[in-house]
């Protein structure tokens, strides 16, 4: 029987279930596995369940407690010997005989987080329908009579043999440095660049389940050692992690960190080096990427907020690659999921070939120059879906006076204006808020489109 109680604390949101330790119970853990159980039964999905975990204080704990469960069950079960990326546990999946993966992580969540994700035989992000599912078949821990075995395996030195096949770039005499934030990429991201032939200054590589007291989120306010050795010139490269590793941020000497617009574009172009195809993105992540790909005569798919959606459409269509404004990326011909440990090789074989200082700016002047930035407007969950209502009927002709192109609904209300800027009005997955992003050719562009934005959206709160 269902502990009602129990269950409705547990939802599937925007990547996965995450909550604080204080919600994030062993109880609520066990109802995951046995959903997961029941699900993978039901759909008559053979092959084991692969679990993982990243480096916070309680994770390894928990992934045994979904070991077990799923044992009792009667499915054999794949536990990583130690914390590791969820690229990793993503790949093992996709490249394996499973029928599914469990990754115990709160990714860039702060340190008193926790939470889990489902990942299907494919390894990708599980979509809507699957999470729904599994929400469905929430009960407490059952057994099947017949007990499935549970292994302990390295995870991670196949994901990094692979890793090393498909990047062959040489990468000797090049210098990086490597910040892990004290997360699941330590000794593997770091490791997989001296692999690749790489001298790697580390920063962070230490296992801290407290992250240093702050959340393990590549972002330029938390990076400045980084950026700092980089741009010293004791390495020609930075990279960092999120917490479990599938996020990635990239420091160059002259521009810092790099914009998470501005990499999709970088990482697109030197794939195409190689081959011809599509991009995705999402509706908030800039349309620099589809300059270049109409250049190349290739086409853009944008999607919905969310990665999970980003994977499907490079499944659906024929695409190189898929990225969002966020950080995070994927290679379809490597994994249709977010990987911050592969990209990183993937990076340091583009410099090696041109500098990427170099690269961004042959793109800028190619395509021009785009800037980028949102806002956060409060607004209670149960008003979002009244707003985007009223605000469909109340959608001007003309904004910061530019007239309007188009009108994208596939995420709330993206607005393309003719003077090739854009603004977004969606609301969040994760908070009672609704988000507003805006693009043009300048930072003074942009802060005017948010005010529109705001203008827009205040009076219907």
């Amino acid at each position: 029987m269902t502990d009602d109680g129990a269950a409705e604390a547990i939802t599937f949101g925007t990547d996965g279930w995450r909550t604080t330790l204080e919600d994030f119970t062993d109880e609520r853990v066990r109802m995951v596995g046995q959903a997961v159980a029941r699900y993978l039964d039901d759909e008559e999905a053979t092959g084991p369940v692969a679990v993982g975990y990243d480096a916070r204080a309680h994770s390894r704990g928990f992934a045994e407690e979904l070991a077990r469960v799923l044992a009792a069950n009667g499915r054999d079960v794949t536990i990583a010997e130690r914390d590791c990326p969820t690229p990793v546990l993503a790949w093992t999946v996709a490249s394996g005989a499973y029928a599914g993966g469990l990754m115990i992580t709160a990714s860039h969540n702060p340190p008193e987080y926790n939470g889990v994700k489902f990942l299907p035989a494919d390894g990708t992000p599980a979509l809507p329908a699957v999470t729904d599912a599994l929400e469905q078949r929430l009960a407490p821990p059952e057994t099947s009579g017949e007990y499935g075995t549970v292994t302990e395996q390295d995870l991670v030195t196949p994901f990094s043999d692979h890793a090393v096949d498909y990047v062959t770039t040489d990468l000797d005499g090049l210098t990086v440095a490597y910040d892990a934030m004290h997360g699941s990429g330590r000794g593997v991201t770091d490791a997989l660049l001296r692999r690749g032939g790489a001298d790697v200054e580390r920063l962070r590589c230490d296992r801290d389940p407290d992250f240093g007291g702050t959340a393990p989120e590549p972002v330029p306010e938390r990076v400045g050692d980084l950026v700092e050795l980089v741009a010293e010139g004791d390495a020609e490269l930075g990279f960092v992690n999120d917490g479990d590793a599938d996020r990635l941020g990239v420091i160059t000497p002259e521009r810092g960190m790099l914009d998470p617009n501005v990499y999709l574009a970088v990482l697109y172009d030197y794939l195409l080096e190689r081959e011809q195809g599509d991009v995705v993105r999402t509706v908030s992540t800039s349309s620099l990427v589809d300059r270049i790909a109409e250049r190349h005569g290739q086409a853009v798919h944008e999607t919905a907020v969310g990665f999970k959606w980003v994977a499907a459409a490079m499944g659906e269509q024929d695409a190189v690659c898929g990225g969002e404004e966020s950080g995070g990326y994927g290679i379809s011909a490597h994994l249709r999921n977010k990987d911050g440990v592969l990209l990183a090789l993937v990076t340091a074989a583009a410099h090696v070939t041109e500098s990427l200082d170099d690269r961004v700016e042959r793109l800028l002047d190619a395509h021009g120059e785009v800037c980028q930035d949102r806002r956060s407007i409060e607004c209670p969950d149960d008003r979002k879906a009244g707003v985007l209502d009223e605000l469909e009927a109340a959608l001007p002709d003309a904004v910061a006076g530019s007239a309007v192109a188009d009108v994208n609904t596939v995420d709330g209300f993206k607005i393309t204006l003719e003077d090739g800027g854009w603004l977004l009005i969606r609301p969040s997955g994760t908070e009672p808020k609704l988000r507003i992003y805006a693009e043009g050719d300048s930072d003074e562009r942009v802060t005017a489109l948010l005010a529109a934005g705001r203008d827009l959206v205040e009076p219907l709160v």
